[in-house]
């Protein structure tokens, strides 16, 4: 796999890319009690949009991606332990903005779908 960008994130937090096409990805993330809330075994959601951010920004692959916008639906929650999956596919590309639609799932189970709005910045947001 040729990753272009967020090279240095923490798979751990984030989770690990396992595919990279043109405009999709599939990122894997192994949740811990590190990411649980209580003690019910809860994954706070942030770990959740983390992983699907990121298979967004691999989708599209670009090293001077950033996130613009997205919207979010958590639509079933994710115990510790648990393995989720982002698979993420570009719907749209128009100049330096692409959508991508992203889901996450545990096994068959969908918990959580977005819609990522990116652009590719001419030069690194930090530059």
């Amino acid at each position: 796999m040729n990753i272009q960008t967020h090279q240095r994130i923490d798979t751990t937090l984030c989770g690990k890319p396992i595919a990279l096409g043109d405009g999709s990805s599939r990122i894997e993330l192994m949740t811990d009690t590190t990411m649980q809330v209580d003690h019910m075994g809860l994954v706070h959601g942030g770990f959740i949009f983390g992983l699907a951010d990121h298979a967004a920004m691999i989708a599209v692959n670009d090293p001077n991606v950033v996130l613009g916008s997205a919207e979010s639906k958590f639509i079933k929650p994710v115990k510790a332990g648990e393995t989720v999956v982002a698979e993420a596919s570009t719907e749209s590309t128009a100049g330096k903005k692409q959508i991508v639609n992203v889901t996450v799932k545990r096994e068959d189970q969908v918990v959580f779908e977005g819609r990522f709005t990116c652009f590719i910045l001419d030069k690194h947001v930090l530059g």
